[in-house]
């Protein structure tokens, strides 16, 4: 589990766990935290990007922000296992969030205050960048702001610059999946 479900760039292997430290979680509470979070915004980002861009803005960003944050440990010479979705969740949250500003938002323990989305990802940037800066370990706070700045990114440029080039081969995916393969197949 160490070895291959936890990113830390003083490991011997460095680029599965970029991507499988996103499906471990260090306690069910910290699970459960992050789960919560991901149901929270997953309908809206799937209604921005449908199911398959989801899954793949998805997969992309734990391992971006899995990267920012060996990028980070590298240069201040703070290394230490990194592990959980929380990272790839920030991109989700992030996209939602930038996609739509002016939607209200409440903590689940305190559903009598509620903000906008804009003003809780602008917080929720201010704290890591603070977090990253002061080294507070008690989240990755570099992967925080790496899957954060990257759904950013993502929403307001990367659509347009990558998946719509993509466009035509998730049609031809669409339809085998909903009408299965072609018959007969030889040519003429």
């Amino acid at each position: 589990m160490i070895r291959y479900f936890t990113s830390n760039p003083a490991s011997r292997v460095l680029c599965s766990p970029m991507l499988l430290s996103t499906f471990s979680h260090f306690s069910l509470f910290h699970m459960a935290a992050n789960m919560y979070v991901l149901w929270s915004f997953s309908s809206s980002i799937v209604n921005i990007l449908g199911q398959e861009q989801f899954m793949a803005v998805y997969l992309s960003a734990g391992v971006i922000s899995n990267f920012v944050s060996y990028v980070c440990k590298v240069a201040t010479g703070r290394y230490g296992p990194s592990l959980g979705a929380s990272g790839a969740i920030m991109t989700v949250l992030a996209a939602v969030c930038t996609k739509i500003p002016e939607g209200r938002l409440a903590i689940i323990f305190l559903p009598m205050f509620t903000f906008t989305a804009g003003t809780a990802l602008k917080a929720i940037i201010a704290m890591d960048t603070a977090g990253m800066i002061l080294g507070w370990k008690f989240f990755d706070h570099a992967a925080h702001l790496g899957g954060a700045l990257f759904g950013i990114w993502y929403i307001t440029y990367g659509h347009e610059l990558i998946w719509k080039n993509r466009e035509p081969l998730v049609k031809i995916w669409h339809e085998m999946r909903t009408n299965g393969p072609k018959k007969g197949g030889g040519s003429k």
